[in-house]
């Protein structure tokens, strides 16, 4: 049976994404590093509406809980293979650069980019094996127009994407697709701190975007419709100019 991975999937645009793949009839594996109550909840709610979905808990920036995580994983389930994975985990670390402090950059470089290598590297295997696949990776606006005291989480997004057109070129001819979402100002935990009021001005729709807009996209991209979609950055941001 194929599943999907979503990696940061107990909240916001993770859990919306989980949500709608679900709802699709698949299978999801949720991740999440260490919110428990978040990540029953997301289960419970997907159970509920007659999905299936199952937790599995490491953090996506430590190669060796990567590897043992994953590597455990196929062993409870010998006979299916993950052929989804959405990048979705990720985090904010807002500073002026003059201010910012080691850990605020290495952090916040280490969770999506790296994060990303460790755990696309471990699944692609088996999606070239089965000769099909679906890499998500969940960029920013703020990696493609760079937002001031952002200068880290900029950089992160910026690389996921370069990394996003790299890849695609190397696994296409398996049928692997690899596109990046570049979500604008979506309502989120992650950008509860922000001047709501301030930044729907710069919107043309004039206001925030729900994780379930992004999630929608996230669910064509997954499905057979999007097999001649690969390489792709695909803004969704209420038409704010980039």
């Amino acid at each position: 049976m194929k599943y999907a991975l979503v990696t940061g999937g107990s909240r916001g645009i993770g859990k919306a994404i989980a949500h709608e793949l679900a709802s699709t009839g698949m299978p999801v594996v949720i991740n999440y590093r260490s919110n428990d109550e978040a990540a029953q909840q997301t289960v419970g709610e997907i159970s509920a509406s007659g999905g299936r979905a199952e937790l599995l808990k490491f953090d996506v920036a430590d190669a060796a809980a990567t590897e043992q995580a994953l590597a455990d994983w196929e062993d409870r389930h010998p006979e299916d293979h993950i052929s989804v994975l959405v990048n979705n985990a990720g985090i904010r670390k807002d500073n002026l650069l003059i201010f910012m402090q080691n850990e605020e950059w290495e952090e916040v470089i280490r969770t999506p980019l790296n994060g990303f290598f460790f755990i696309t590297r471990r699944l692609l295997k088996n999606m070239l094996t089965h000769r099909g696949g679906r890499i998500i990776n969940i960029a920013s606006l703020s990696g493609i127009k760079g937002l001031p005291g952002q200068t880290n989480y900029s950089a992160a997004k910026a690389a996921l994407i370069g990394a996003t057109k790299a890849l695609a070129q190397e696994v296409a001819k398996r049928g692997i697709t690899v596109n990046a979402i570049a979500p604008g100002f979506i309502d989120t935990d992650m950008t509860a701190d922000l001047d709501k009021a301030e930044l729907c001005k710069l919107v043309p729709m004039g206001r925030f975007g729900t994780p379930e807009e992004v999630a929608a996209l996230a669910g064509f991209l997954a499905g057979e419709r999007a097999g001649y979609i690969t390489g792709q950055v695909i803004q969704v941001n209420g038409g704010l100019y980039t």
